[in-house]
């Protein structure tokens, strides 16, 4: 019989372009054992930081280095809206960040028909946009931190705008809070501040990455996380806990060997891990999620009360990032968990909506 061939598409051209190279790698790697090496073939296409396309061959080599490609180190890339492999049974798009985790790849993909790994346009846009998110939660009846939404506009405009705002976030928020862009992942932009001058610089840094800023207040809270696998049906993971002495989860800490713990299965009173396990389902349906999606959430253990962070619906995947971690734990190895989300995006394609 003849293996599936499995369009791996990594890189693009986001801030996170370099963990896509690790978790392609991991995947790459998973598709190869045990029974995976008899049902699938590897089909690696590389998305370069400017966007270009690139083939089978130049994708081996950036997956075999585990180096991004270097502007003008190789033959031109393919049109920035490529040919796909018509022979590509299913994709498996491990973009981080936007431009490939925000719905436009799936965007893509669906126009042409493909089935691919993964929640589809509607389900990637609002994991990716923060402030779309919240709201969908909040539809949901999930509990959050207050936020406040804020635009580019409101921080660039004029002099008697900005302040304006600034005094509204104090009134409603205080302080510690968190300013962030709207649409992008791994803490990029993510600043912590606790007075007035950094509020602004904040703002100012934030708006530089997106026109789409959130202020949310911050909460003194253990940060646990729940993964979840299906499509109309998911399940949830064991639950599990970060744990870091910095000041909170920026970049440095989340991808810096040694800054962060990881503890699986937390440890929590049983009510509030099933809690837990119970709104990341909610909220993976709340976003049309499908197939793969790690959802976080803050624990107030002073008062028991559990608040929705964030859903990311397409986590880190090497084999020490948190949502193949929670599986393993849960009773489903990285091999079996590859295989699985291939097949739900075989379901997910099938389906005539």
């Amino acid at each position: 019989m003849a293996r599936i061939r499995v369009g791996l598409v990594f890189g693009g051209c986001s801030g996170e372009h370099d963990v896509s190279i690790a978790s392609a790698q991991a995947i790459a790697g998973a598709l190869a054992q045990g029974d995976n090496g008899d049902r699938y073939q590897l089909v690696p296409l590389y998305i370069d930081k400017q966007g270009g396309w690139h083939g089978v061959d130049q994708a081996q080599s950036i997956l075999t280095s585990g180096l991004p490609l270097v502007e003008g180190a190789s033959p031109s890339p393919t049109q920035r809206l490529p040919q796909l492999d018509q022979t590509i049974d299913i994709w498996f798009p491990v973009l981080h960040g936007p431009n490939g985790e925000d719905g436009t790849v799936q965007g893509l993909l669906t126009l042409l028909g493909q089935p691919f790994v993964g929640s589809g346009v509607l389900g990637s846009a609002l994991g990716m946009d923060k402030i779309a998110m919240k709201m969908a939660f909040a539809q949901a009846g999930l509990p959050q931190v207050r936020y406040l939404a804020v635009s580019r506009h409101q921080v660039w405009s004029d002099p008697c705008v900005f302040p304006k705002l600034c005094d509204r976030i104090e009134a409603e928020l205080g302080y510690p809070c968190f300013v962030k862009p709207a649409n992008l992942g791994s803490s990029v932009g993510i600043a912590k501040v606790s007075d007035r001058p950094g509020l602004e610089a904040a703002l100012d840094s934030a708006a530089s990455y997106d026109r789409r800023l959130i202020v949310e207040a911050g909460v003194t809270a253990r940060e646990v996380e729940c993964a979840v696998l299906g499509n109309d049906q998911p399940r949830p993971s064991v639950v599990g806990e970060i744990t870091f002495q910095s000041d909170f989860y920026d970049y440095e800490t989340k991808y810096t060997s040694g800054r962060a713990d990881l503890m699986i299965p937390a440890p929590l009173p049983t009510a509030i891990a099933e809690k837990v396990q119970e709104m990341a389902v909610a909220a993976f349906a709340a976003i049309d999620g499908a197939g793969i999606a790690r959802v976080d959430f803050f624990y107030l253990e002073a008062t028991g009360e559990l608040l929705i962070n964030e859903i990311n619906t397409m986590p880190g995947f090497t084999a020490t990032s948190m949502y193949p971690l929670l599986w393993q734990a849960t009773g489903t190895n990285f091999p079996e968990l590859v295989h699985q989300l291939i097949q739900l995006g075989f379901e997910r394609g099938a389906r005539s909506d």
